[in-house]
């Protein structure tokens, strides 16, 4: 079970390399974006994978604070480059 397991990491792994390439050559704004929330969801299911291999628990908090961090600069990004402000002036 652990072979399966260890191929779905090195899978995701080749994957985010897909994500990553779409996150410098996105041709707009959003898909960068879209790409880097995806390579953040995948890095967390690799953290998680990685942990239940390794029986050690803590793994699971480092991937946790990893998403809220995560979710964090998603929202941050969004709303300073996506989204546009009304009038052009900084809105509190």
């Amino acid at each position: 079970m652990q072979k399966i397991f260890i191929a779905c990491c090195i899978y995701l792994s080749i994957t985010i390399f897909f994500c990553l390439y779409r996150g410098v050559k996105g041709p707009t704004l959003a898909d960068r974006m879209v790409a880097i929330n995806v390579i953040g969801t995948k890095t967390v299911v690799i953290i998680s994978i990685v942990s239940y291999i390794n029986e050690e628990n803590f793994f699971l908090d480092v991937a946790l604070v990893y998403t809220l961090i995560s979710f964090l600069s998603t929202i941050y990004i969004s709303t300073m480059k996506v989204i546009p402000r009304r009038g052009g002036e900084k809105q509190l």
